[in-house]
């Protein structure tokens, strides 16, 4: 939270990764080449919709929470993961 909270210091509303919108999420969230092509090839075909920018959210945490400045390919691959969890499709 306090690596969250320093993030978004002078952003009026918005304390956590959840709480970001678009524009903020595009500054804060930058994906490099082989994040970006992981989270394109996942959300072809895939009922994540919506839940696009989620996985995005939740990989900068996963990121902050790993003590790394930029999301990588792991963050969101760990974010699909557990956004499959999320949509009652594990344990099939």
């Amino acid at each position: 939270r306090a690596v969250q909270e320093e993030r978004f210091r002078g952003v009026a509303g918005v304390h956590t990764n959840a709480m970001m919108n678009s524009a903020l999420l595009n500054e804060y969230c930058r994906l490099d080449a082989a994040a970006a092509s992981l989270l394109e090839r996942a959300r072809i075909g895939s009922p994540f919709g919506p839940g696009y920018d989620r996985i995005r959210k939740v990989a900068r945490t996963i990121a902050d929470l790993a003590g790394r400045a930029e999301v990588a390919a792991q963050d969101i691959a760990e974010a699909i993961n557990y956004r499959s969890l999320d949509r009652g499709n594990w344990g099939r």
